[in-house]
């Protein structure tokens, strides 16, 4: 079924909610270990159609946050995501006391548990007005930041539709782009300030009410890690300073006598060559035909995941007013379908679209035809952007198809943009533990953090005389601070996997494939690290990977040195 034809209806969510108790009921009092499965399986069902209502709704909503109908169909789901959380914490509660259970863990796997166990451990029913206020706040950070109509160059553009802009051959216009960018920020400061606030507020008393110190491991335990500890991610974070940001430094040092500038500055990072940066070729609707190509040639199955993706209406990829910032790729599990939401404009991001996003897709097109334990399709979010970034590299030899002549440049500085993106991500992450350690700050002491840490994880970057990055605000225009929190980290994880599998492709493009398949196919019925040494690849955890892994790449780059 087409998106445009799939039918909206809000969620009887008193009818849904009922249901959901007489499944847990059933559970309590169930005389074997199969009643409770059927009630799992039941209970899936029941949800499914909850979630897929609610992309389809969410959607609709980014796509157009004017639209009144949507923006008041998602408001009501955020207020009802606490609610259905609440009841199926309660479901998940009796699996999990269940005197069977030594018997749904074997037909379920015991991480199955593992993961109801953190998800216990990180709800009460009595956080849900929290939660609700929570949602509201994201949506209106969401909202303001898409209002943007920044007037730029005699006409009126988004956010997204200043990043061309902020590409330009000339130096001046480049910098004229981030300021009119940073302008719209600083010209909103005090509501950008005061909705972060109370998120931090908020998620703050959340976590108190739940016995924790602050919301670090509240946040931690939301995002499901499972194999870990945060003490974990801190050695990661130290490994990438010590061992990758030297790396990125003479990245960048190399990319400023590309450029033929001596005094690099922040409006310098986004131009990778003299002659421009990688742009695609073509019309957007080439673009997706090239997509279509070279999914076709990649394998059996993803010729059958693109032509289901495109048959179906199943992106949504052009930038235009009111449309919400960013990229995104969700689910609609009624269908098992994927969806993919991004905003074109004419960069190298555009191409992403159809290999990071179209890599999350793909994943769950696999899960959702294969993986019939619903608590093991999806892993992690570590493994699930493993999928997205790996995509990228693998898709390597149709980036001519997108690129033309401008091939060579577009490998070189995508991969330098790997290297230089896994501290950006490090230092996203470490600014929102050191926030959330100090609720207290105030919104200058929380940029001074900001500015303070891109020195330990970007070095080089120089934001001097550039209002709104100047003051180090910039985290506000990172999405994932405000409405994922504890997200991003997630990434850098990810890319390391990613760089792990370009090494692989260049010596045995079909060998890496081939694990590639192998790591998608096990869905979420393995941890991450597990998932990692399932395939023969090494956890990014692992002591010294960070380095041998990103000192491959590095050594790739200068062996494919370009103007």
């Amino acid at each position: 079924m087409k998106f445009s034809q799939m039918p909206y209806n809000r969620p009887d969510t008193q009818a849904v909610f009922q249901e959901m108790d007489r499944l847990t009921e059933k559970v309590a009092a169930a005389a074997s270990a199969q009643d409770q499965l059927d009630a799992y399986y039941q209970m899936d069902k029941l949800t499914s159609h909850f979630f897929t209502q609610a992309s389809i709704c969410s959607v609709r909503h980014t796509v157009d946050t004017r639209d009144a109908f949507y923006e008041a169909e998602h408001e009501f789901i955020n207020q009802q995501y606490p609610l259905l959380d609440e009841k199926r914490q309660a479901f998940h509660r009796a699996l999990a006391q269940s005197p069977f259970r030594p018997q749904l863990e074997e037909a379920l796997g015991s991480l199955v548990f593992t993961n109801i166990e953190i998800e216990l451990k990180s709800f009460s029913p009595e956080i849900v007005p929290l939660m609700q206020e929570e949602n509201r706040l994201t949506t209106e950070y969401e909202k303001l930041y898409a209002s943007a109509q920044i007037p730029f160059m005699g006409k009126t553009v988004t956010v997204a539709q200043l990043g061309p802009y902020k590409q330009d051959l000339d130096r001046n216009v480049r910098k004229a782009a981030i300021e009119a960018e940073g302008g719209f920020f600083d010209q909103h400061q005090a509501e950008f300030d005061d909705l972060f606030d109370k998120l931090v507020k908020n998620r703050t008393e959340q976590a108190k009410k739940l016995g924790f110190e602050n919301y670090v491991p509240l946040g931690f335990l939301r995002m499901g890690r499972n194999c870990y500890t945060p003490e974990e991610l801190s050695g990661f974070r130290d490994q990438v300073v010590r061992d990758l940001v030297p790396i990125t430094v003479k990245v960048k040092e190399r990319q400023a006598q590309r450029l033929g500038i001596s005094d690099f500055k922040f409006y310098d990072n986004a131009l990778m060559f003299r002659g421009g940066s990688a742009k695609p070729q073509g019309t957007p609707e080439e673009i997706m035909a090239a997509g279509r190509k070279m999914y076709h040639e990649l394998s059996e199955e993803t010729k059958e995941f693109i032509d289901v993706m495109m048959d179906n209406e199943l992106f949504d990829v052009l930038a235009k007013e009111g449309k919400a910032p960013g990229g995104y790729c969700t689910s609609l599990p009624d269908y098992k379908y994927a969806f993919i939401f991004s905003n074109f404009n004419g960069t190298s991001g555009d191409v992403d679209v159809l290999t990071h996003e179209a890599g999350h897709a793909f994943a769950d097109h696999i899960a959702s035809h294969t993986i019939t334990i619903p608590g093991l399709r999806f892993p992690t979010m570590e493994a699930a952007e493993t999928h997205s970034m790996s995509m990228e590299f693998l898709t390597a030899p149709w980036h001519h198809l997108f690129f033309g002549p401008m091939t060579d440049q577009y490998e070189l500085s995508h991969a330098e943009d790997a290297l230089s993106f896994i501290p950006y991500g490090c230092l996203v992450d470490h600014f929102q533990h050191e926030i959330y350690s100090h609720p207290e700050m105030t919104p200058q002491e929380r940029n001074e953090t900001w500015a303070r840490l891109e020195k330990r994880y970007r070095p080089y970057m120089d934001f001097e005389g550039i209002p709104f990055y100047g003051r180090g605000a910039g985290w506000q225009r990172q999405m994932h601070i405000y409405e994922s929190p504890f997200y991003y980290i997630d990434y850098c994880l990810a890319q390391v996997m990613s760089l792990q599998f370009f090494a692989l492709s260049l010596e045995n493009r079909e060998e890496a494939w081939k694990k590639y398949m192998a790591f998608v196919r096990l869905g979420g019925t393995k941890t991450f690290i597990e998932l990692a040494h399932a395939v023969g690849l090494r956890s990014p955890l692992d002591q010294g990977c960070v380095k041998d892994v990103c000192q491959k790449t590095y050594e790739w780059t200068q062996a494919h040195l370009v103007d």
